[in-house]
């Protein structure tokens, strides 16, 4: 009898994307609360330790949903225009979702990373404005965990339909 714990799954990794956008924007708070001097497009302020520690966190939480789901969710993918055609919506759509969720992966973290990397610094540092990393790269953590949980959603009835039908176009083991 196989185990359903797909809900568990979807839980969990919303919980993390969730709780990875809620660091995102309190880091963004926390860097606002640093005195700084701003003129016109450039800025010189104090870093702030823990907007660095939260904006850290929120990016391993990330890194951590987006790995759980594809771990436990398989790839799929289409190597032709062909298998593309003939494969089914909810195949079209996990790898839809996949794509999705790579990219804003990849502009989430990058965001969040820079973040907290512009107050890791120990010293005050001037350069070009770079406020809103924090909260942007939090915000697209609650897009990351619809797109994550379409992905797991639609690739397990991607399994289940192929199971079904006894010719599974991609061994997902």
């Amino acid at each position: 009898m196989a185990k359903n714990y797909g809900f568990l799954v979807c839980i969990l990794v919303m919980v993390l994307d969730i709780v990875a956008g809620i660091l995102g924007i309190q880091a963004e708070i926390a860097q606002n609360k640093v005195k700084d001097l701003k003129m016109w497009v450039f800025e010189c302020r104090d870093p702030s330790y823990e907007a660095f520690k939260l904006g850290l966190a929120a990016s391993i939480l990330l890194a951590f949903a987006h790995a759980i789901t594809h771990l436990l969710g398989g790839c799929i993918c289409m190597r032709s225009k062909e298998e593309c055609q003939r494969a089914t919506a909810n195949r079209q759509l996990a790898v839809a979702f996949l794509i999705f969720s790579w990219i804003v992966l990849a502009i989430a973290f990058s965001l969040l990373i820079l973040g907290a990397l512009a107050n890791s610094r120990s010293r005050e540092s001037c350069g070009i404005s770079n406020r809103r990393f924090l909260s942007i790269g939090g915000i697209l953590c609650f897009i990351h965990g619809l797109f994550t949980i379409g992905y797991y959603v639609s690739v397990t009835a991607t399994r289940r339909e192929e199971k079904r039908q006894g010719n599974p176009i991609v061994d997902h083991t």
